[in-house]
């Protein structure tokens, strides 16, 4: 005599289920070939933008002569460390070139790399 194996409550409803998983996946599939979900998307910009308006000329400001709340307009320099460089000079006399702001506290290769093209030295 053959003895019929009959499926658990529990796999019956896992085999459910994963039934209905695998048919969500197939209709996901078929509406993203339909181009429902995929499709060719186009972006306008208004113009283009050249790199020297990205980088407008600008005047370097002398470290040797200006102020602390010239220099406080920097890029990355507060009114403190426009102070401090201020100081740094009143106390060791100009700077010789723009490498010199490294002597100042607060002023890494960072910092000075972001300056570089707004400072200058007499």
């Amino acid at each position: 005599m053959e003895r019929k194996i009959q499926p658990t409550k529990t796999e019956k409803i896992l085999l459910i289920l994963t039934a209905a998983f695998l048919l969500l996946m197939l209709a996901l599939l078929f509406y993203a070939r339909a181009g429902g979900a995929v499709g060719s998307y186009a972006v306008e910009t208004e113009r283009i933008v050249s790199s020297s308006e990205l980088t407008p000329d600008v005047t370097p400001v002398d470290i040797n002569t200006a102020g602390a709340e010239e220099l406080a307009t920097l890029p990355g320099i507060g009114e403190k460390l426009a102070e401090r460089i201020v100081k740094y000079r009143a106390d060791n006399g100009d700077f010789a070139s723009v490498d010199d702001l490294l002597n100042v506290s607060g002023i890494g290769e960072g910092k000075l790399e972001a300056l570089r093209d707004y400072v200058s030295v007499g």
